[in-house]
């Protein structure tokens, strides 16, 4: 409770009044709009992993810098996170990190080695391991935070582009480190979410608080929304993913739910191979759903909660056929997404693959902006005279 004589504090009072969201410069952009099921100029596109290893120029500015070195400086931060935004002309920027970070922050040794992906020097598999795993602070992610702030100032490089925060839901995370790396068939995490579940859940209730905080960290500090990336959830069943994985995907849902609701930050989960728990996925209560490339969107709307919005799906291989079948499989998924009836974010249904040509991106992108207006959701077409 509030110290006596001194006023609560308000949720709206929760960001400040230099955020994009509080002055203006991004609550109405057509990523926002279209997460609320709103009317659009046009829709909004952005793509997983756009801030990276397509591009040329990241590929100049990261040369010599290992990747959670780089995910440390917020200069070099600033700068990968731009570039896509400023070649593209994307609706919203993807903050350049890993969803290992805030692991790294909190002292855990593990590092990302290229060509093989998050390595971790003592896989967490006993109690003590989870002990181990503290609370994350603003103090452990300061560099982190202050890219977050310089990317989203009045006079940063994104003006009113929204800047998306991410964080790695706890079924991904925990699979990282009980592996001690990635996994094709993550026999470990599941034998001990099967075998100890009193332990698995202790590890996930932990994980599940530090993506939670980063993600309002990364909010508070200029995000104007975040996602939750879920990508070896779809390795499991739907009831085991019920049981043991979304209660722990609403927790760090939650952490950022009183901004959702005053200040329209859209949350955002996503999965890879998730078809089968779209439905079950969605119940954690993110305004919109992230769906891979498995599934066209009119069906996904039939999966997913009332209100929902959708993102994606374009297969991220299109990217690399002949320009003809490119534009068709964009007008394709446009056309699921009128269908569904849902809000929709164009994006791919994984990841930028690194050898796709940026030039193709960049078309997809004036592609999908040609195609014009959106309405909302709730719209009601004028008749028009009779």
């Amino acid at each position: 409770m509030p110290a006596m004589n001194q006023p609560a504090i308000r949720v709206a009072d929760l960001l400040p009044p230099d955020h994009p969201l509080v002055d203006g410069r991004t609550t109405e952009a057509p990523l926002l709009r279209a997460a609320a099921g709103r009317s659009v100029p046009h829709t909004p596109v952005w793509f997983m992993r756009q801030a990276g290893r397509s591009l040329p120029e990241y590929r100049r500015v990261r040369e010599g810098v290992a990747m959670l070195e780089s995910c440390f400086t917020p200069e070099l931060v600033v700068e990968i996170t731009h570039q896509p935004v400023r070649r593209h002309g994307v609706d919203a920027a993807i903050f350049f990190s890993d969803i290992v970070v805030p692991l790294r922050a909190i002292g855990l040794d593990l590092d990302i080695v290229p060509g093989v992906g998050p390595v971790v020097a003592e896989p967490i598999r006993d109690a003590a391991g989870v002990a181990a795993l503290r609370p994350l602070v603003e103090d452990d992610v300061a560099p982190v935070l202050t890219a977050v702030r310089m990317l989203t100032a009045a006079d940063g490089p994104l003006v009113g582009t929204p800047l998306i925060g991410f964080a790695g839901a706890p079924f991904t995370l925990a699979s990282y480190l009980i592996e001690g790396g990635p996994s094709r068939d993550h026999a470990r995490t599941k034998a001990l979410m099967y075998g100890e579940p009193a332990l698995w859940h202790a590890l996930a209730d932990r994980l599940a608080g530090i993506a939670g905080a980063f993600l309002r960290m990364q909010v508070l500090a200029g995000a104007s929304a975040v996602q939750l990336f879920d990508s070896w959830a779809g390795a499991l069943p739907a009831a085991d993913y019920e049981a043991l994985v979304l209660p722990h995907v609403r927790t760090a849902l939650d952490a950022v739910a009183d901004l959702a609701t005053a200040h329209g930050v859209p949350r955002i989960l996503f999965g890879v191979g998730t078809g089968e728990l779209l439905a079950t996925m969605s119940s954690a209560g993110s305004e919109v759903m992230g769906v891979d490339f498995r599934v066209p969107l009119d069906v996904a709307a039939g999966r997913v909660r009332p209100g929902a919005g959708l993102q994606g799906n374009l297969d991220p291989a299109v990217v690399m056929a002949p320009p003809a079948v490119v534009a068709a499989r964009v007008e394709a998924v446009l056309a699921q997404a009128r269908r569904s009836g849902r809000g929709h974010v164009f994006n791919l249904g994984h990841g930028v693959l690194p050898d796709s040509d940026p030039e193709v991106l960049t078309r997809i992108v004036e592609q999908v902006h040609a195609a014009g207006p959106v309405p909302g959701v709730d719209d009601t077409p004028d008749p028009g005279p009779w």
